[in-house]
């Protein structure tokens, strides 16, 4: 080789290698948030303020190729996005999606940084050619151990992280500093962290064929880390009526991959304001989009429900149950009060026979269907997911060809990869056979309903049913909790709506006439609270007969939105959400035990006058929860309305133009 080209051979590798060392920064739109990478570890500051210590992220592959590490650098390219999504079914009708983005190329691998005004977003990218497994991801958060953080630890009973893995994200937060973190456990995604006087939300979004993700803090340093259940060797029928799939082995590695793999997206929101996670976007416009197909037969509403109230009836001349007289009766209950489903919850189909095209001879579902259809009334029908799983596209075009609106899946209680398969598996077939998709026993959102509109909710949540069997006083703070933290991850069935209410000291756990902790004016206001495209009214039809104006009040409330604008709120003590659809609005506000006054001004409204029908706490709501006052008011957006809410209670209003 010439001398000369020596030197060039040699400026050139000199260059690669400065090219690997240099710090990457990006910015957000409005310059206030900054992320900055060096030596595979990544930062943030917001307003000049560090609230994400530099924190390492890297991949392993099973043959010892390494995203991150010693990587070289190729090259970086940027880009900025300003765009308006327009969602097929949604808690708004636009969504504006900006950001600045840079990708950083390797041999094997990019890695994408995505710096919104509301956050920070990266995802590794595989191009590695044919097939390859992941053995292990590191994810990893750095915090102080003081900063306070809410956390849902995973619901399971097991000992190992890996047996906690297997969950259904029903427990309750713990807010306490990370310091306290119970090292022997994981933690659920959303969760928390308050940092440099701003609320920093750890979540992930656009998961395919890739296990979730779970946090430990083994050490209480405040160093989040990632922990992941592996891929599945070994799963055999069994749990919750045999409708469970058991794993009893699991291979080495996380996931199967072949070529070019866009890994989840490890997102964080940075709110300088509690309200501005309540109405958070951010894994919705991380997911991937939908098809670009027509998704005008996915219908979202409300559902009567059966089994919270354990299809009690009363005032009818037939024994109710699980049979077709009861479920005509729902249905004509709901056709009455235009609520568009009822559902056919567990029972339905022969018990411990994880096969659904065995029904119960009491129920004949044909028969139901040309009834409901009579009616104008859809059936959704619950199915567990062994059920689902082993037969499922004869179980799709069975009852798809009945006139089935879709299905409520339950008891899939694992996020391994092979499970995050079948979600998408299910959702595809639901959206072959137009179909609803509503995932109970459900991991928490990460995009799938953006990228099948018609999965319609998750549940992944402490909802209502606990109330049938917890003797749990803190329920009210949890539900003025959870929409700043797992609702920014995507839309949860509750499933509110109840009748029988009840003060602190009252309240008892009744499996089969259950109540709601706290008034009644704080389960109509959970209507626009809590983002559920389908929303379940629990409780039963004659108790909902009994309660006209509250009953055609709930029918009332949308399932899905033009506008929401989170008004005012504190994680865990309060809330108010207003939520148009047309040219109406309905507002709904919510307190933890402590009574409650606000002030609440109607400056969101358009010019002109509207009626505002306002559903508030009655004067002995504190004694007798069900305690409610109606009133109506004539008012414009230059007005101001007082809301006084008793301990547990609630506010509601629909306001019409005039």
């Amino acid at each position: 080789m010439k001398y000369k080209d020596l030197l060039l051979t040699l400026a050139a590798l000199c260059t690669v290698v400065a090219a690997a060392a240099k710090p990457v920064s990006v910015k957000s739109p409005d310059s206030r948030t900054v992320l900055s990478f060096e030596g595979f570890k990544y930062s943030v500051t917001v307003d000049g303020r560090q609230v994400l210590q530099p924190s390492a992220m890297s991949m392993t592959l099973q043959d010892g190729t390494v995203f991150g590490g010693a990587a070289r650098l190729q090259k970086t390219s940027r880009r900025s996005v300003d765009q308006v999504l327009h969602p097929a079914v949604y808690k708004r009708s636009t969504v504006r999606d900006n950001y600045n983005e840079a990708t950083l190329s390797y041999k094997d691998f990019d890695l994408v940084f995505r710096v919104y005004n509301e956050g920070v977003a990266y995802r590794f990218v595989g191009k590695v050619a044919g097939g390859y497994k992941v053995s292990a991801e590191q994810v990893e958060y750095v915090f102080s151990p003081a900063d306070q953080a809410f956390v849902t630890y995973s619901n399971s009973r097991g000992e190992t992280y890996e047996e906690q893995t297997v969950n259904s994200y029903e427990d309750v937060y713990v807010h306490a500093p990370l310091g306290e973190w119970d090292a022997a456990k994981i933690a659920t995604l959303p969760l928390v962290v308050e940092s440099q006087g701003y609320k920093v939300a750890i979540t992930e979004a656009d998961l395919w064929s890739y296990p979730g993700l779970y946090l430990t803090n083994k050490d209480k340093d405040g160093t989040l880390q990632g922990y992941f259940p592996a891929y599945p060797d070994l799963v055999v029928q069994g749990g919750h009526n045999n409708l469970q799939g058991m794993v009893k082995s699991r291979k080495d590695y996380l996931a199967e991959c072949r070529g070019r793999t866009e890994f989840p997206w490890r997102v964080m929101q940075i709110a300088r304001e509690d309200t501005e996670l309540a109405q958070s976007d951010m894994v919705y416009k991380l997911a991937r989009p939908a098809a670009d197909a027509d998704w005008s037969w996915v219908r979202p509403g409300k559902v009567a429900w059966d089994w919270w109230n354990a299809w009690n009836l009363y005032g009818v001349d037939f024994e109710a149950g699980i049979n077709n007289q009861t479920y005509k009766y729902y249905i004509d209950f709901a056709a009455s009060k235009g609520i568009e489903y009822v559902i056919l919850d567990e029972g339905w189909a022969v018990n411990l026979q994880a096969d659904l095209m065995q029904v119960v001879p009491e129920i004949d579902i044909e028969e139901l269907v040309s009834y409901a259809g009579s009616k104008g009334v859809g059936l959704i029908l619950w199915a567990g997911y062994w059920a689902v799983a082993r037969d499922m596209e004869n179980v799709f075009l069975h009852y798809s060809r009945m006139g089935i609106k879709g299905f409520k899946i339950d008891f899939m209680n694992r996020d391994d990869a092979q499970m995050v398969d079948f979600y998408e598996a299910a959702a595809a077939m639901g959206a072959k056979y137009k179909m609803l998709i509503d995932f109970h026993g459900a991991y928490k959102p990460t995009g799938l309903n953006r990228t099948y509109p018609n999965v319609i909710n998750f549940e992944a949540v402490h909802g209502l049913e606990q109330m049938k069997w917890q003797k749990w006083d803190r329920q009210v703070v949890f539900d003025v909790t959870v929409p700043y933290i797992r609702m920014l991850a995507g839309p949860m069935d509750y499933t509110q709506g109840a009748m029988r209410n009840a003060t602190r000291k009252n309240y008892r756990p009744v499996n089969s006439e259950p109540m709601s902790l706290g008034t009644r004016c704080r389960q109509l206001a959970e209507y626009m609270v809590f983002d559920a495209p389908l929303t379940m009214l629990c409780d039963s039809p004659s108790n909902y007969l009994r309660e006209s104006e509250c009953t055609d009040f709930i029918a009332s409330v949308p399932t899905v939105w033009d506008e929401t604008k989170v008004l005012n709120g504190v994680i865990s003590q309060y809330i108010t959400v207003a939520r148009r659809s047309g040219d109406d609005w309905y507002v709904g506000s919510m307190t933890d035990w402590d009574e409650r006054d606000l002030m609440l001004s109607l400056g969101f409204l358009p010019a002109g006058t509207f009626r505002m029908e306002i559903f508030k706490d009655g004067p002995n709501a504190h004694r007798a929860a069900r305690d409610f006052a109606r009133q109506t008011l004539t008012v414009t957006a230059s007005d101001k309305v007082a809301i006084h809410m008793a301990p547990g209670g609630g506010w509601a209003a629909r306001i019409t133009k005039l």
